[in-house]
């Protein structure tokens, strides 16, 4: 066993190696490879799953707002809270301390609160997951939201009347389908309110796609009588018919940040849609009787972008001051010292094609 201590003194002999000591300089490297947020002094083999490292940092680094890698592989500097509550949303589930992301996501989530409310949703939105505090894998529920640029919002408008945390925890989901039909929108549940708010969604041009289930793809594309150039970025995929799931572009100068390949031309309610209702999509994997086992194989602190191990390293700011609207206003300790990794690191960011989640399929 090793500690991250000790990992992150072999990166940075890996960085002093590549000649980037005259971009961090003797003082920032020493502080970068000898400071560690992790709560407590855990200890984490070669081979620790990366989830398991992120999913125990309580609090974000204190340093500059970076998306480092891809949706599915990478972290997140600077990072920033949303409020708990707030006049047109509140978050949920906080027990899992995911209502962290970039500060351009935290914007449009309000923004966007302010805009549903306009729209007839109720008193504002439910905010699901957004990021971790540095991002990165997490234990449970998502391959992607590990740059703070993806948020989920619940399909279920914010009551008037705010709910407790133990609420927040124990209110169950309300899906959009009709699970006697399949593929099937309930038309008890879903009405023109819904489309509006998914369109409203598409409709910022910071937002790059909008994840919603096929079933409520297909009703969009049957019922939508707005701009049906917006129904371009609403895309298919499993599950999403309890929740919506917002992706931003990498911010501009965001030089850590690997973007996804654009969206094919047209509304996309067409082949590509129909294919969610062949079999194929739902099909089991076929099994080689005489495959040998194959051991899982996680994702570890190696598999990031290097200036990760920067990110988990870097000091913490309190969540007071990360509470959005105040944690980036001023310049914070350390940026010059993650973004010369991040800078350095622009070769190491991962392939932007690989399968989002890591399982089938890919959100396209």
């Amino acid at each position: 066993m090793r500690s991250l201590i000790h990992w992150d003194i072999r990166r940075g002999m890996a960085v002093l190696k590549a000649g980037l000591f005259r971009h961090l300089g003797s003082i920032a490297l020493a502080a970068l490879i000898t400071s560690s947020l992790v709560a407590g002094d855990a200890a984490w083999a070669d081979d620790t799953p990366a989830k398991q490292i992120f999913g125990k940092v309580q609090l974000p680094s204190n340093s500059a707002p970076s998306p480092i890698g891809f949706y599915a592989k990478g972290c997140m500097a600077g990072a920033v809270a949303i409020p708990t509550d707030g006049p047109t949303w509140q978050a949920m589930r906080l027990s899992r301390n995911r209502r962290w992301g970039n500060p351009a996501m935290i914007a449009l989530l309000e923004q966007f609160s302010k805009d549903a409310v306009e729209l007839g949703w109720g008193s504002g939105i439910l905010i699901g997951d957004i990021s971790q505090p540095r991002g990165g894998p997490m234990l449970t529920g998502h391959a992607s939201h590990q740059i703070g640029l993806d948020a989920d919002i619940w399909f279920t408008p914010k009551p008037a009347q705010p709910l407790s945390a133990q609420a927040r925890e124990d209110m169950p989901f309300t899906s959009m389908l009709d699970k006697s039909k399949f593929l099937t929108v309930n038309a008890s549940r879903w009405t023109p309110t819904h489309a509006n708010v998914v369109m409203q969604a598409a409709s910022y041009p910071q937002v790059e796609r909008v994840f919603v289930n096929p079933a409520i793809k297909k009703k969009l594309c049957d019922t939508w009588t707005g701009d049906r150039s917006l129904l371009g970025k609403v895309r298919p995929v499993y599950g999403h018919d309890e929740h919506f799931h917002i992706r931003m572009h990498c911010p501009p100068g965001a030089a850590g940040c690997k973007a996804q390949a654009p969206v094919a031309s047209g509304d996309g309610c067409d082949k590509s849609l129909a294919w969610w209702f062949t079999k194929e999509p739902w099909a089991k994997p076929k099994k080689d009787p005489n495959a040998k086992p194959v051991k899982p194989r996680f994702t570890t602190l190696s598999d990031l972008p290097k200036a990760c191990a920067a990110v988990l390293a870097a000091p913490a700011v309190s969540e007071q001051s990360a509470t959005f609207g105040t944690a980036y206003v001023a310049p914070q300790p350390g940026d010059a010292a993650i973004q010369a990794v991040i800078n350095a690191g622009a070769d190491d960011l991962p392939d932007s094609t690989i399968p989002i989640p890591m399982a089938r399929p890919a959100l396209q």
